[in-house]
């Protein structure tokens, strides 16, 4: 068989095309799965009506493309899970202290932090882990500037600061560590900040 006969490489438009199609089918089984869970049973009526939900969702509101380059690491994902759990552990116990403690009034700081890695999954999942974290909620995502603002419970001082834009970058980093590419691995790693935010 020469070159000549050999099949052309697909285009980067049917690239494109293929790859929004399985975004879209990854969509939909998030919210058909989202739909039973809401409901607290998997039952055929509720798989039907999840169906429908979904296919109603993505036809008259469609969702950003978010595209996926990178690749599962499972000892990462172990690793992630352990010390967030430690950390769930650790804040919690920080909070109860700080609300049974008598006279003791908590101070408390809105941040910015500027991700390394500023892509739409990353700034969701990121976002997500701090929100599951007693003491730290997101109160605004700048999209485009790819900023994370951070509400931060008992903060005192410039190091404190510090210390919680450290925490945001850190979590940024165990979570590019499961599922990022190499290349934004190599990002995260070199610990590169454009600019602090107050």
């Amino acid at each position: 068989m020469s070159a000549s006969d050999a099949a052309p490489p697909a285009s980067p438009d049917r690239r494109t095309r293929t790859g929004r199609w399985r975004d879209q089918l990854i969509a939909f089984g998030w919210l058909v799965l989202a739909w039973n869970l809401f409901w607290g049973e998997f039952t055929w009526g509720n798989l039907l009506g999840g169906l429908l939900t979904a296919a109603v969702v993505l036809l008259f509101f469609p969702l950003p493309p978010v595209t996926f380059h990178g690749r599962l690491r499972p000892w990462g994902l172990l690793l992630f899970g352990g010390r967030f759990v430690v950390e769930l552990v650790r804040a919690s116990a920080h909070v109860a202290r700080i609300a049974v403690q008598p006279g003791y009034t908590p101070r408390s700081a809105i941040i910015g932090v500027r991700l390394q890695v500023p892509t739409d999954l990353n700034l969701a999942l990121t976002a997500e882990v701090l929100s599951l974290v007693p003491g730290t909620l997101i109160v605004e995502v700048d999209r485009d500037a790819g900023i994370l603002y951070v509400h931060v419970l008992d903060v005192r001082g410039p190091a404190a600061l510090a210390a919680s834009r450290d925490q945001v970058r850190a979590v940024e980093r165990r979570i590019v560590e499961v599922i990022g590419s190499d290349a934004e691995l190599r990002r995260v790693r070199t610990g590169s900040v454009d600019k602090e935010f107050p």
